[in-house]
């Protein structure tokens, strides 16, 4: 376990997905915490802030239901779930507020982002969120997520966020997922029962013997603590995101992982983030598609690392839409990539051999000016 590079893995994170809990935001459910909030609110900005290295934050969000219950003057969680979705619905406004007020204390400007699972199952909203959160990110605006409890109707349960959490991981390919917790990290057993319990300070995302020590999926134990962590940590790995669990209430617990110490449990991505990307495009995506290139753009693709561009296209296969998988293949039939389609065969048909100066009126709007954008391609030796 020892021979991870701890310091390195945090130092090195660009891009930060954090996650915190509900106890923790609602101060163990008795309404928003301001004083906590604006203390991650004062770090965040800090670690966006600093000359020395470029860092994006992504937040990741409970407590809506919570803080909804409080506006409500209810003091049992409802069962009911038109309830549940109502008090999410009240809870959110003043989540967001208090997220966007404490941030622009420390100059910095938030945004609202509300996903659902399905959001990040269909390729097409996959691909509109990520559009959306990196250009947030570009622009120095730190987006707060949190799931749209009040829409869906399976989403709202305890520690659903974790999961949510490593999907907005992979979502934008952060470096880093920090899940803040109301415990200091994973041990061997449960403190509490066990005194001969070890702590975790570090291991290999994905590990099995990690989920044995949660406590298992389908335990008591697990259902919304330590294993919904476990687990998220090893869906942020197959996109080669390392993931923290850590005590929200920790002092400058953001900053001091920014630097290196190690704090809490670390759970260490094994594949590589690019070639975890490359893996899943190859091996793990239906093909819905191709589209058929000249010599000089399969050229650029192969020797260059360039995008593929609409212009070096000379034909267009089958039926897809965007952000389906689609082949890339050669003038003699030989597949050379595959990649995420950013326009549907209908459209890609249009742009055959076109410029993008064309784009706006073959189709009435401008949008990507790639068909396949080189970080949504992979080659196939």
């Amino acid at each position: 376990m020892n021979a991870f590079d701890v310091s390195g893995v945090l130092r090195g994170a660009r891009r930060i997905v954090v996650k915190v809990g509900s106890s923790l935001v609602t101060n163990e459910g008795r309404g928003l915490d301001e004083v906590a909030v604006g203390e991650w609110s004062r770090q965040l900005a800090a670690l966006v802030t600093d000359q020395a290295r470029t860092r994006e934050l992504i937040m990741v969000s409970s407590g809506a239901v919570a803080e909804g219950m409080k506006r409500l003057g209810w003091t049992v969680r409802p069962r009911e779930l038109p309830e549940l979705q109502a008090a999410a619905a009240v809870g959110q406004m003043g989540l967001a507020q208090m997220y966007e007020t404490k941030l622009r204390e420390h100059g910095m400007r938030s945004a609202q982002v509300l996903l659902t699972h399905a959001d990040l199952a269909d390729r097409e909203r996959y691909l509109n969120a990520r559009s959306t959160l990196l250009t947030l990110l570009q622009h120095d605006v730190i987006p707060v997520i949190n799931e749209n409890d009040t829409v869906v109707n399976d989403e709202i349960k305890f520690g659903d966020n974790d999961t949510l959490g490593a999907l907005v991981a992979n979502l934008v390919e952060a470096d880093l997922l920090v899940i803040l917790t109301d415990q200091r990290g994973l041990y061997s057993a449960d403190p509490r029962k066990d005194p001969a319990a070890r702590f975790i300070d570090v291991g290999r995302a994905g590990d099995p013997a990690l989920e044995a020590m949660a406590g298992g999926a389908g335990s008591s134990i697990g259902r919304g603590g330590m294993i919904t962590k476990i687990l998220a940590a090893k869906r942020a790995a197959g996109s080669g995101a390392s993931t923290v669990i850590a005590w929200g209430r920790e002092r400058d617990v953001l900053l001091r992982l920014a630097q290196g110490e190690s704090i809490g449990t670390l759970l260490v991505a094994q594949t590589p983030k690019m070639q975890a990307r490359k893996q899943w495009m190859a091996d793990h995506l239906q093909l819905r598609g191709a589209v058929v290139v000249d010599e000089g753009a399969a050229r650029k693709l192969r020797e260059e690392g360039k995008s593929l561009l609409p212009i070096g296209m000379t034909a267009v296969e089958g039926e897809f839409s965007r952000g389906d998988v689609i082949a890339v293949r050669d003038t003699r039939g030989g597949t050379i990539a595959r990649g995420l389609a950013n326009y549907a065969s209908a459209e890609a048909r249009l742009l055959c051999r076109k410029p993008s100066s064309e784009f706006e009126g073959l189709l009435g709007y401008a949008a990507e000016p790639e068909m396949v954008h080189r970080d949504n391609l992979v080659l196939i030796r």
